[in-house]
């Protein structure tokens, strides 16, 4: 790999959006322009990272245009790296010249392809708190770069994805890339149950210090490594801010789709499976940046059992009516005692595992053959409270009618359900204490402003 000297930030440009009378139109809409003063220590806020493999036709425009827009509109000292993915024609030539020819245009070349393994390298270098990246299309409008950037630059966010899936989002492009698109995103949705809209947008910002956490974590090197980034982001508790963009698509994108996609479904059962099995060590990233209210103890009220409740009571309810379905089917070939015992049972495993993993946090195989047989004791006072109502109920009235049995089993399981959530909490899973969870994990900073550098008097 090498590397071009890093030359110092851009100069102060401005351009007026024009005016007109009443009755003209409405100009186009961009940002107002703003001016930046030089870096006084060389170091920038923002690095854009602009990935290429033979890219000769479309580097220039690019990075040209990209320079001039940051140039009038970003407040803050920038640089742009372009990141060369062992292109085999001019790109490198053209690279080296823009890097010479614009400040704050950098080259680094890489000896291997995959966008991957070019943010990679790039962001673990970068001395930028604030990293981005975007495809040198630039099918998206550079309008949504300063809102990309914004909140990690305020410290409200971690991450900063744009959205071509948004309901503000305006987007051109063919039936095909559309349908590969949402299929996509609805496949994360359904598998690994991911929250952002769209994975596959080249146009993503993260803060630096976020960025040293996640990528030892990430193993792709292609396509499906920011896929993998925003779903260890995301489990890991990290907040992602999500920006509408308008978005026109390339027609001589040189991305094979089919080739492109199986890569990102293996990607996508990868990352299942390891998530599945408690392979990833996301306990390390458990909300290590910055002051979280959550962590703050308030008098009177016990950490987490408001969040603790609600996810015993979504867990049960559906517990609940798979226990009542259970109890129906098995009705059908055997006596209410054995249809009761066998569908607390089958219901009962499955209740603790989704409490266990759902309600109280707890991840991995560690325990869970001990939560396990624990589970089966709370299950065993319920099935004792149940199977105890409905032997009263048939010795009351002799032959209830399987409505009645119903209505008796919704009320002993009622009451059950109290006395199972006080034993999960209390004994199965006891919430760790301030010591257990401070196991001496470096923590990062906490997540603050940047500052905002000032002006030259002459400028104010």
């Amino acid at each position: 790999m090498t590397t071009d000297s890093l030359r110092s930030g851009p100069g102060t440009t401005g351009r007026s959006s024009g005016d007109g009378g009443p009755g003209a139109p409405l100009p186009d809409r961009e940002h107002l322009p703003a001016r930046v003063p030089a870096a006084a220590d060389g170091v920038p806020v923002l690095d854009v990272v602009v990935p290429v493999y033979n890219e000769e036709k479309d580097l220039r425009p690019c990075v040209v245009r990209l320079n001039g827009h940051l140039a009038r509109t970003f407040p803050y000292p920038f640089r742009i790296t372009v990141a060369d993915n062992a292109s085999t024609d001019s790109t490198p030539a053209v690279a080296a010249s823009l890097a010479a020819e614009l400040p704050g245009v950098r080259y680094v070349r890489l000896a291997e392809k995959g966008r991957g393994r070019a943010l990679r390298t790039v962001w673990a270098e970068s001395d930028a708190p604030v990293l981005a990246y975007m495809d040198v299309d630039l099918s998206t409008d550079l309008n949504a770069l300063l809102p990309l950037v914004a909140p990690l630059i305020s410290g409200h966010s971690d991450l900063a994805i744009g959205s071509r899936l948004a309901r503000s989002s305006r987007v051109v492009r063919g039936p095909k890339r559309e349908f590969v698109s949402r299929a996509y995103n609805l496949i994360l949705r359904s598998s690994l149950a991911a929250g952002f809209s769209d994975a596959q947008c080249g146009f993503k910002a993260i803060r630096r210090e976020v960025a040293e956490r996640l990528l030892p974590m990430v193993e792709d090197s292609g396509w499906f490594f920011d896929t993998e980034l925003l779903v260890l982001a995301e489990r890991a508790g990290l907040r992602i801010h999500e920006v509408p963009v308008d978005w026109i698509d390339d027609p001589d994108s040189t991305v094979r789709i089919v080739r492109t996609a199986a890569e990102d479904l293996k990607g996508v059962w990868r990352v299942g499976r390891a998530l599945a099995v408690g392979a990833l060590p996301l306990d390390r990233l458990a909300r290590p940046f910055g002051d979280d209210p959550r962590d703050r103890a308030l008098t009177g009220v016990e950490r987490g059992l408001a969040r603790q409740l609600v996810g015993f009571c979504c867990v049960g309810a559906l517990s609940t009516l798979f226990y009542l379905a259970l109890y129906s089917l098995f009705r059908l070939g055997v006596g209410p005692q054995l249809a009761n015992g066998g569908a607390l049972l089958v219901s009962a495993v499955a209740n603790t595992a989704a409490n266990r993993r759902l309600t109280f946090g707890v991840r991995g195989r560690n325990g869970a053959v001990r939560h396990q047989a624990q589970g089966l004791v709370v299950f065993a006072i319920g099935l004792a409270l149940t199977s105890g109502s409905l032997a009263a109920l048939g010795a009351a009235s002799g032959a209830p009618s399987h409505a009645t049995e119903l209505a008796v089993l919704i009320t002993a399981n009622l009451a059950a359900t109290v006395l199972r959530f006080l034993l999960l909490r209390a004994w199965v899973f006891p919430e760790r204490r301030a010591a257990g969870r401070d196991d001496g994990r470096a923590r990062l900073p906490a997540a603050t402003a940047l500052p905002v550098r000032d002006e030259p008097e002459a400028v104010r």
